[in-house]
């Protein structure tokens, strides 16, 4: 494998809106530069994962090295990182520009600017980065090209000169893509005598190597079978190996400042080597690490326990394993009277907590029930004791401590065709959200920005965003800090025990509402049982809403012909008072559709 001088290695990453091509842009590259046999081309190569290929989404951000010989005759490297455009993570965005100089923005030509391509840019441009814009899709028969080109220049600045016009699917455009990565992306800087400064920006585990970070050199020089350190844990390890990604591990002899690349460090516990930590050398380290970046921020928290009690020790094995490969969610051991003994699981959005519980059903055979996802809130005790922070809504103080309850806030952008301002105003504000501006990108579509509830936004949002526009608007969020505001916990009684559980913290004025809501839904879903099953809503000692489950009942009197009518009170009565032994003993097994219940309650 080639080692390039400094000046003749180029760090990019791919950014884009999801769904605007940045897989196949990322493919053409990789077959343009010959950086894998045609024979074992896929579409997508980079998306691995089998979750990815279903969605058709990428989830992790991948890193490649490609070999590119310029116009001028010169061999330059080129390190790719493809990162995803879902919302849910933008951390992965901010993990992998960190690692580069420049930024190829892609836009569809069809659909223009959307929420996460403006979201990604300002990321781009916030780390000082080189972006390359590139117009995608331009052989689709909706291609806009002028006008695209039009909104690039007016809301991004974007100078219409500078945007490369391409097609990834029929490989158009490609050539001046690599010639602009070439002669606009400035080479990394960084001294190779200097003492080494790695950059961990991604992680995960092998059983063979152990911990593989992926690094950026800052600066220095990394040789095969140094010692190395981790600068924040203090870990220290012989190194395995080292290499680049071809996209499979290529071993080298060395590294030098300005490469991308990967280190197996042999370490067994992937804490050691956390994202955005430094490494250096035990026999000349580093005086300070590198200016790290703000860890994943778990958004979104859930229980998640085995529909068996049996398969407890295997959940704990299988969430210890997979959080070894996604350092981005985080879990604590916690047990319900309900669920028995599970896991509250941290997660940066609703579809990051779909993908964790479909890889921990698939890769290691389980199933498993979610509870109702809740956000953190900030609770101030009474009598200046201090703040709590809670993620479980059954964790809440008793009121009489509470002296006021803080959610978290986002500044939510979204980006529609202006015929749907009306229904997303009547979505946001129905929400509890407040309008905050308007401008247009276009005659045709507006930027709308709103500030609202993180807790009102992962329930349903985003779906019912889809569905009032037709499909057509795309969002984007951040958060902006926590807020008081009037909010109670209300807990779900069946047969007279509570049911953690379904405890939620929601908005006094929305509690009657969601209660009813929930008792309404909880009957259709609890199956009937041999005794009558009260469910209840309660804010405290005051229940707010009532359903009963009737009770299934045998016909007692179906072989008493005849006789007197005490005969068959006898036999009614009987039956009654077998009713309530049953009440005062029976259980009721609550679905899992109850659960799922809660994430459409506010829609009903």
């Amino acid at each position: 494998m080639v080692t390039n001088p400094q000046d003749r290695l180029r760090n990019f990453s791919i950014i884009a809106h999801i769904d605007h091509g940045k897989s196949t842009l990322a493919d053409r590259l990789l077959e343009a530069t010959h950086a894998i046999d045609p024979r074992q081309m896929t579409s997508q190569v980079l998306d691995s994962m089998d979750l990815e290929r279903e969605k058709g989404i990428t989830i992790k951000a991948r890193a490649v090295r490609l070999e590119y010989t310029a116009d001028d005759g010169l061999l330059y490297g080129l390190n790719l990182i493809d990162t995803p455009g879902h919302v849910d993570f933008s951390y992965e965005v901010s993990r992998s520009l960190q690692a580069c100089e420049g930024a190829i923005l892609v836009v569809d030509a069809a659909q223009g600017i959307e929420a996460q391509t403006l979201a990604n840019v300002h990321l781009a441009l916030r780390e000082g980065l080189t972006i390359i814009p590139v117009l995608n899709k331009i052989d689709l028969p909706s291609a806009q090209p002028e006008v695209v080109m039009e909104e690039l220049e007016s809301v991004l600045a974007i100078p219409r000169e500078e945007v490369i016009l391409a097609s990834a699917k029929e490989g158009t455009g490609i050539a001046e893509i690599l010639e602009a990565i070439v002669s606009r992306i400035p080479p990394p800087k960084g001294d190779p005598a200097a003492p080494l400064k790695a950059l961990v920006f991604d992680s995960h585990y092998d059983p063979y190597k152990g911990v593989i970070v992926h690094v950026r050199l800052a600066q220095g020089t990394l040789h095969a079978h140094d010692r190395i350190r981790v600068m924040a844990s203090g870990a220290e390890a012989e190194l395995l190996e080292l290499g680049f990604f071809r996209p499979q591990l290529v071993p080298v002899k060395a590294m030098r400042a300005g490469e991308v690349g990967y280190v197996a460090t042999g370490l067994k516990n992937v804490r050691e080597a956390q994202v955005g930590d430094t490494i250096t050398t035990v026999a000349a380290p580093a005086a300070e690490p590198v200016p790290g970046y703000q860890e994943a921020k778990s958004l979104v928290f859930a229980g998640i326990y085995p529909v068996s009690g049996e398969d407890y020790p295997l959940l704990r094995d299988a969430i210890e394993k997979l959080h070894l490969n996604d350092a981005s969610f985080t879990y604590e051991p916690e047990s319900s009277v309900a669920l028995g003994f599970g896991f509250r699981c941290g997660f940066l959005g609703l579809l990051h907590m779909e993908i964790v519980q479909e890889r921990l059903e698939r890769e290691f055979d389980l199933d498993l029930i979610a509870s109702a996802p809740s956000v953190e809130y900030q609770v101030v005790l009474t009598n200046g004791r201090g703040i709590v922070e809670v993620d479980n809504p059954a964790h809440l103080p008793a009121i009489i401590d509470i002296e006021e309850i803080r959610e978290p806030w986002v500044r939510l952008s979204v980006v529609t065709p202006s015929t749907y301002i009306g229904p997303l105003m009547e979505l946001s504000t129905n929400r509890r959200g407040s309008f905050v501006d308007l401008e247009y990108i276009d005659p045709v579509r507006v930027l709308m920005r709103f500030e609202l509830p993180l807790a009102e936004l992962i329930v349903d949002y985003y779906d019912q965003l889809k569905t009032r526009t037709a499909g057509y608007a795309s969002m984007d969020y951040e958060e902006i800090g926590y807020r008081a505001a009037n909010l109670v916990k209300l807990d779900v009684l069946v047969a007279g025990e509570p049911v953690d559980s379904l405890s939620m913290i929601v908005h006094r004025e929305k509690s009657v509402s969601i209660g009813r809501t929930l008792a309404e839904r909880l009957k259709q879903l609890i199956p009937r049982q041999m005794f009558e099953v009260p469910i209840q809503a309660s804010i405290g000692s005051n229940v707010v809403a009532r359903e009963t489950v009737r009770a299934l009942r045998k016909n007692v009197l179906a072989k008493c012909y005849g006789g007197d009518i005490t005969r068959k009170r006898k036999l009614l009565e009987k039956q009654k008072e077998g009713k309530r032994r049953m009440k005062r003993v029976g259980s009721v097994e609550i679905p899992q559709e109850a659960f799922l219940a809660m994430l459409r309650t506010d829609e009903a």
